[in-house]
């Protein structure tokens, strides 16, 4: 499948009447209608998770290009919205009218999953539809197997949740009542569903005023055509940028942890990039079958990581439709992992495919654009407690919903940002402990900076959190978890070292202790059932042997780096003199020596054979980032058990990323 934007001539073939001044006011008056709704929505909607910004607004044109985002909203749904909207249009054609809103949230009609549920309305002018305003909000369920809708072990959509092709819950400004009812039935939390798609609704109207305001002051004639105007400005500024760049084709892989329907293995994502002067190319077509779990990817969401990817190398760019007409992709049949298509189950794409996928396009763009190069970002994860609130006579439905900030990759001349929000949605904010607490059985009993977390280089990798939380009163209770990198973990580049794992202790440091993994559903969990987990840094960025020692210390000061962490991954042996005034000191014969040593035995460590390595990490021998960072083989963390296939691949990509520039 290519590109399937509903582009226009090319800009350079049309001509444009606005004058300067009129076009400027009102390409940001677009972005102003956006922002509007963004605000509509987060001071009326029902969900927690909603409020914490999981939602996303647009303004398209009459013939569904994006005409702009907001200055918020979260990546992934940016590049999927113009999709849903056109599949309001091919599913209504003529029969779309005045106080119409319709809903969506169908992945294989170029939506996200199935818990992001979009409202649509069409906005008239003198008879004729100009424009459609759209948010999308992330409904905390959507029904299915699993209190929260995140079952890893479904294989196709149906015990994923309610899908919702395009259908009307507003005909001509009258609430069709049966069918809103009939949709929010289908979740666990209707009347917060039912609260959510009326805020959702009156958001669309909000920017729907907006517009209809800049067409009574401009008219309906100069409003549409700064629409197609901002779409050209924008696809112009894109190819011209592209003019300075280098020609050429880069290719890389990165890789989802496994299939549970095969042996063990990575399972590939393969993308290259071409660059012929005429627009940006990918290719995904060597990308791996869809997986027997949840992690595939919808096309819809697909183009959406090549659109957020690309456009985080281009910042001061506007993100539309002329932006899209730009980037064209090649993402191969329906049936793998990055176009599933129907009924392969998606809705974990968010952690599966779609990260991998930005993260990929991170490594092609820093070749092109060195000096804005970043390593890996963390990946994002989702962990669900769901069941019954004893807490409450009537003993309703809980969904313990949440997501963890985590550290970006080391930059090509600063460290990673941490405890940041994911690529995913820059604008995601972390939700507030109390707000989760005060609405679920779940206390929270830690939260802190993961030390050691950071990829090591020579500009570290952001640090990601650890979370701890424990069940109090509540009953019927599992847990689920959408994650991955518990084994493809997050990887530097240009000689920086990888993160940490994601996954989930049960009651660690008890008799019960179990690793639960980066992905499970439907884990049955107890009244003092206590859980934690971290989530990782960023990849380190460039030899982490030649990090200034004093910025080793400072990380050590800081708690972003352990004193026995600072010798092993960067060579720096600091002796603690005072840690409570922070008071540690370097020892420069002693790093001269130990930074020549771990030079000279590097390569050699990352050749070792795995299966002593193992053995060495099960008897205790060995920790868990030395086996890694130092020998680049992957285990089962809980275990000990040795993936030889995955190890195999895993140390192909640190032989490339990573032991290639070390010196």
């Amino acid at each position: 499948m290519t590109d399937t934007t509903l582009a226009p001539a090319p800009p350079a073939q049309r001509s444009h009447r606005l004058d300067p001044v009129t076009f400027e006011v009102l390409k940001n008056a677009f972005a102003t209608s956006v922002d509007l709704m963004s605000e509509q929505i987060l001071r009326t909607c029902y969900s927690f998770v909603i409020y914490s910004r999981d939602f996303s607004s647009a303004l398209c044109d009459a013939r569904g290009n994006t005409v702009m985002q907001g200055s918020g909203d979260i990546a992934v749904h940016v590049g999927t919205l113009h999709f849903q909207c056109q599949a309001v249009l091919e599913e209504f054609k003529e029969d779309i009218n005045p106080g119409d809103v319709f809903a969506i949230n169908d992945p294989y009609r170029g939506g996200t999953h199935f818990n992001d549920v979009s409202f649509i309305r069409p906005i008239f002018a003198d008879g004729q539809i100009i424009a459609f305003a759209q948010n999308k909000g992330h409904w905390a369920d959507i029904g299915g197997n699993v209190p929260g809708s995140f079952d890893v072990n479904a294989k196709e959509h149906f015990g994923e949740g309610l899908r919702i092709t395009p259908v009307r819950v507003w005909r001509e400004g009258v609430f069709l009542h049966d069918v809103a009812q009939l949709l929010v039935s289908n979740t666990r939390a209707p009347q917060q569903a039912m609260g959510d798609l009326h805020a959702q609704s009156e958001a669309t109207a909000v920017c729907e005023r907006e517009v209809l305001r800049l067409v009574a002051k401009y008219s309906r004639e100069t409003v549409v055509e700064a629409m197609q105007e901002t779409q050209d400005y924008v696809q112009r500024t894109v190819l011209k940028k592209l003019e300075s760049l280098p020609r050429g084709e880069w290719e890389t892989v990165d890789f989802i942890d496994f299939d549970p329907g095969k042996p063990e293995g990575l399972v590939p994502i393969h993308i290259k990039l071409t660059l012929d002067g005429e627009g940006i190319h990918y290719d995904l077509s060597g990308s791996a079958p869809a997986v027997d779990t949840f992690l595939n990817s919808g096309y819809g969401t697909t183009f959406s990581a090549i659109y957020a990817g690309t456009k985080t190398f281009f910042p001061d760019v506007p993100l539309n439709s002329g932006f899209y007409a730009a980037v064209t992709a090649d993402i191969g049949p329906e049936g793998t992992v990055v176009n599933a298509g129907w009924p392969h189950a998606v809705t974990g794409f968010c952690s599966g495919p779609y990260e991998k996928l930005m993260n990929s396009i991170f490594e092609l763009w820093s070749r092109i654009m060195p000096e804005r190069a970043m390593a890996c970002a963390f990946n994002l994860e989702y962990l669900l407690v769901g069941g019954k609130d004893s807490r409450q006579q009537s003993s309703p439905y809980f969904m313990w919903y949440d997501w963890m900030a985590g550290g970006w990759g080391g930059r090509a001349s600063k460290d990673g940002a941490s405890a940041t929000a994911p690529v995913f949605g820059p604008g995601l904010a972390v939700q507030p402990v109390e707000g989760q607490e005060r609405l679920s059985p779940v206390l929270t009993t830690m939260h802190a900076i993961a030390v050691d977390s950071g990829g090591p280089g020579r500009f570290r990798g952001g640090c990601g959190i650890e979370k701890g939380g424990m069940l109090t009163d509540a009953s019927s209770t599992v847990m689920s978890y959408c994650c991955d990198r518990a084994r493809s973990i997050t990887w530097g580049i240009e000689g920086g070292l990888p993160s940490i794992p994601h996954g989930v202790w049960l009651n660690k440091g008890t008799s019960d202790e179990r690793f639960l993994g980066s992905n499970f559903s439907s884990v049955p969990i107890g009244p003092g059932d206590a859980f934690t987990r971290p989530s990782a840094g960023g990849g380190g960025f460039g030899d982490p042997l030649e990090r200034e020692p004093e910025a080793v210390r400072e990380d050590v000061i800081d708690g972003y780096v352990s004193v026995e962490r600072a010798a092993k991954d960067y060579g720096v042996v600091i002796r603690e003199v005072d840690a409570e005034l922070d008071l540690f000191e370097i020892d420069p014969e002693a790093t001269e020596a130990l930074r020549s040593e771990i030079c000279a035995h590097r390569r050699a460590w990352l050749s070792e054979d795995p299966r002593s390595v193992a053995a060495r990490y099960r008897s205790g021998e060995l920790p868990l980032l030395d086996v890694i960072r130092r020998h680049g083989v992957i285990l089962d963390w809980g275990t000990g058990e040795l993936f030889p296939d995955t190890t195999t691949q895993f140390r192909e990509l640190m032989q490339r990323r990573s032991a290639a520039a070390w010196r």
